[in-house]
Formats: structure tokens, sequence, C-alpha cells
């Protein structure tokens, strides 16, 4: 049986702006780029958001791949690797005009795969690559195979780490040493008795008949340690998984944390309370969101300078810090606290973008509404973190703004699956809501 060729990818300039490294991820196979999406990546070389930086990042691997053959047959990308090169073309093709009869990039990309799928003595060989769900569908319309950039996506985001484990009908012997000091019980004595996956960092809540304990697995897998419920900064966990957040939240021996749960779940307010209890650690407190405008809008559309176009978007976190501020008399020292603390830039509440650059040396790092990052961004968060730095993510993986992400391909869910059982992490997924009755039954059944 005759060997097949390799296939050919052609690429939408969303996956390059997704990926900068995107060539390099499709083994074997060659990989086209049509000059529409270089003429488009140039339009991105300009700021400091990531798809910025990866637009620069690519335009110098590009340049990198010196030679006439980039634009001819092709150069190659290395030892077992496919070539790439780019696709120039003279306008659309005739039957991508009488189809879609505007001329703009995606079209002219469109037109790319379609002159190479007609012109290929092996069908079904050339594939368009992109994260537009609505450029694929006119893809497949036309005959062209099209699939999403799927290199960063988890495989099922039902099966998604929650960080707890729920044991019924547990040893009542030695669930009461959980209550007599050191509240503590060899790990080796627990698992016996327990059907579950162990891993370090995890939360357990052992129960039978009689009483039940929230436990710890330590880092080392060593001892289950009992979980008590603290107030902290005048906020009370209100359930099991609030009292497993605010535990990882506050143990300084964990600088990765995240969580994950539908709004009213209290991850922001938890994360803003625990960064408070222990500032003493910390040189600074950052809460940082990144901006992903509704509607897929500019912010530039709203009216104002720019810190009343961000204000909208910040406010929640401001919310969240004022009902912690709430739980105090002004004339309380905890309150005063707060106040000063903003003033003096020791608790800075900003966008994504503009922590980019800082130096997180000592710093608890909160990212709200994490979700809508790509896992490139995931990724240059957290290997910027600095010694004695902690950074928190939290976010609701069903409720994604970005238009180019979802449940499984979003850098939030990444984490958490690739982070899954390392020493340095530890997470929580909450499920319950806890704002009111009314905001719980909206977010179940709306």
């Amino acid at each position: 049986m005759a060997k097949k060729s390799p296939k050919t990818f052609i690429l939408d300039t969303n996956v390059i702006l997704h990926d900068s490294t995107c060539i390099h991820q499709f083994q074997e196979n060659n990989i086209v780029i049509p000059l529409a999406v270089i003429e488009e990546i140039d339009h991105f070389k300009r700021g400091s958001q990531v798809i910025n930086l990866n637009a620069r990042e690519f335009t110098r691997t590009l340049d990198s791949l010196t030679g006439s053959e980039l634009f001819n047959g092709g150069v190659s990308l290395g030892r077992g690797k496919g070539k790439v090169r780019i696709a120039i073309t003279k306008g659309l093709s005739k039957e991508i005009r009488e189809v879609f009869r505007e001329d703009n990039p995606d079209h002219r990309v469109l037109s790319v795969a379609y002159e190479l799928e007609q012109n290929s003595k092996e069908k079904k060989r050339n594939i368009l690559v992109t994260k537009d769900v609505n450029l694929r569908m006119k893809a497949k319309a036309l005959g062209i195979i099209a699939e999403d950039y799927t290199t960063d996506r988890i495989g099922s985001v039902e099966e998604l780490y929650s960080g707890k484990e729920l044991v019924e009908n547990f040893n009542d012997e030695l669930l009461q040493k959980f209550y007599t000091p050191p509240f503590e019980v060899s790990a080796a004595k627990v698992i016996k008795h327990i059907d579950a996956e162990i891993v370090p960092n995890k939360y357990f809540i052992l129960r039978n008949s009689n009483r039940s304990a929230l436990t710890f697995l330590d880092k080392n897998q060593e001892f289950f340690s009992k979980v008590d419920k603290n107030t902290i900064f005048g906020i009370t966990p209100r359930n099991a998984e609030q009292t497993f957040a605010v535990h990882a939240l506050m143990d300084n021996s964990i600088p990765l944390v995240t969580m994950t749960g539908k709004a009213g779940t209290g991850k922001t307010l938890l994360a803003l309370a625990s960064a408070l209890a222990i500032k003493k650690h910390y040189r600074q407190i950052y809460i940082a969101r990144p901006i992903v405008p509704l509607s897929n809008k500019d912010i530039g559309y709203l009216p104002g300078d720019v810190e009343s176009k961000l204000g909208p978007y910040m406010q929640p976190l401001w919310d969240n810090l004022k009902v912690i501020q709430d739980q105090f008399s002004e004339t309380d020292k905890n309150h005063i606290l707060i106040n000063n603390m903003v003033k003096e830039e020791k608790l800075v509440v900003e966008p994504l973008s503009y922590i980019r650059g800082r130096s997180l040396q000592r710093i608890f790092f909160i990212v709200d509404e994490a979700q809508n990052l790509t896992p490139h961004e995931v990724k240059t968060i957290i290997t910027r973190a600095g010694e004695g730095a902690k950074v928190v993510l939290t976010g609701d993986i069903y409720q994604i703004d970005h238009p180019y992400l979802d449940a499984e391909s979003n850098g939030l869910s990444y984490l958490i699956d690739h982070f899954k059982g390392e020493k340095l992490y530890a997470h929580i997924n909450l499920e319950k809501g806890e704002r009111s009755e009314l905001a719980e039954l909206a977010s179940n059944l709306l």
C-alpha cells in the first residue's frame, strides 16, 4: 500500500494570534499561510496585549526562515517536520466571489484553501485551520475540510479535575481521630478505606452515619489533616467547598491556586479576603481581569477617557472589596486599612494588560475571569511569578466572552488539566451559589 503524502494545513490569522508557535505543532505535515493572513498580522504588531506579542513573535519566526522558497515550494521546519510557505493569490477565486461576493480577509483565506483543494492530486488532504466557527461553516459549505486548532484543547470538560472528593461510609474509628490532636491521620491508613483518585493537595469530605470531617491530603501525600472553617477578614465560608478554598488560599506553601464555579459561588470574594488576611507575607495585592468587551466590540466605542471606558469592567472587583470592607464599621481599623492600602497602592485593581511588565516578587496576584484567557496567556502570567509570589486564578469555564475560546480550549481549563497532581498547586470547583436564593435559581435556570 502506497504511503500517503503529508497533509496541508492552511492557517487563519486567529490561530497565529492564539499561539505564535503554531507552525511547529503539525508534525510532518505542510503549512500554508495565505498572504492575507500576513497582512492581518501586521495590524496586530503594535500593542501590549498577548495577541500583539504573538503577532510580533510570529513575524520574527517567519523572518528567520529566509529565502525565496518561503513563497514557492516552502521552507523546511526541521527534521521530521513539514514545510511552511506563504501563498500569494490574485484576489478571490471565481467560485468564492460568486458565493460570497464581499472581498475580505476571511474570504481570501477561504479562496486559498479552495484553490489548493481544487489543484490537489490527492483530495481531502488540504485542511483549513481556524478558530472562527463561521469561517469553518463557510469552508464546509464549499467542500473544504475545516478544523479548530486543538493543540492546547483538553479532552473533556466533564472529566475536569474538581479538587475535591466525597467519601461515604468511611471507617468510624479513623474518622474519630480527626477530632483529637494532632487532628491528622496517616495517608496510608486512610487510602485503604477510600476508592478515589489520590493526588497531592486534594480535599476530601469523609463521612458516615455518625459524623463527618473536612480533610486535606498534603503535597507529600503523608497525612490527611482536618480542615477547619475559619473566618478571614470578616468573611466566613458558608459551605465545605468555600472552606477548602480558604484553606488553599491561606496556605503559603501552595503558590498556585485555581477556583472555578458559576456566578455567586464566592470565588473572587474569598480570594480577596484571603489576600487581605495574609497581606503581611506579600509586598502588594494585585487584582486583575482581562478586558473582553461584550458582543466583541472594542472599548473604543464607549464614551469617555480610558478610565471611564475601563470602569464598567473593573467595577465587580471593587464591589467585592466593598463587601469585605462593609463587614467592619467605618471607624474599625480593618475598614481604614483597606482605604489606606488602596491609596498607597498596596492593593491594586487594574486591567490585566496594565499589569504586564511589573515585577511579581512577593505579590498576591488574583486574576479574575481567567476563563477568557488563552492557554498561552495563562502560561505568560504564571511564568512571570517571582520569588514569594502567589497566583490565584478564578473563573467560570462555562461563561466565556472570548470569541475563539470555549469550555475545553480556554486557559483556565487547560491549566487545571495540566497542573493536577503538582505539589505547588491546588484547585477547588465551587458548586453552591451563596448570593441569594433568587440568584442561585437564575444561575441554574437561565
